[in-house]
């Protein structure tokens, strides 16, 4: 006959698994949630470059091309003054835009490196509403003006495809050398 003094070391082995089996079922857990952070570094890392290749480009082209030829083509009076009053907002807003997304650049570098870091909710959710307000007016408002301005005379309107050609072209090439 075994006395309960046999039977306690296997006691104690018996009642540690339940925390053990605890700690892998958390464990097992972990495949699941990397997915979200190698998401979360690659859009980061994405972002930043697209920021710069896509969007830094597109304010210089539309502030220099664009708006340089839709004041150059207005009409004397009240639609130059109207298209002044719209480029100096939108051209404004791409400021702002710029601040903001240079206020999160460091911390998208973190992200992107897979660094713990806290982001700037607020400032993420101040980008992309900013951003797509700004499109949307952009859209809405100026695109159609400046077509129909540019639009008045062809010559105007090719000299802005050809403008926005060169500088394209020469970026391919310099790229190059």
């Amino acid at each position: 006959m075994k006395s309960e003094m046999d039977s306690a070391p296997i006691g104690s082995f018996s009642g540690c698994h339940s925390g053990i089996i605890e700690h892998m079922d958390t464990f097992a857990r972990l495949p699941a949630l990397m997915k979200p952070a190698e998401e979360a570094r690659s859009i980061a890392a994405s972002m930043q470059q697209f920021f710069r290749d896509i969007v830094l480009t597109h304010h210089q082209e539309e502030e220099r091309e664009l708006f340089t030829a839709v004041m150059a083509s207005a009409a004397h009076g009240e639609e130059l003054e109207l298209v002044r009053a719209i480029v100096t907002r939108l051209t404004s807003e791409h400021r702002e835009l710029e601040r903001c997304w240079a206020s999160l650049e460091p911390q998208m570098k973190k992200v992107a490196r897979g660094e713990l870091v806290k982001v700037d909710t607020q400032a993420i959710e101040q980008l992309t509403a900013g951003y797509k307000a700004h499109a949307d007016y952009e859209e809405q408002e100026f695109l159609p003006l400046a077509e129909r301005i540019l639009g008045r005379n062809a010559n105007h309107m090719a000299a802005l495809g050809m403008s926005l050609h060169m500088r394209r072209s020469s970026k391919r090439v310099v790229g190059y050398i």
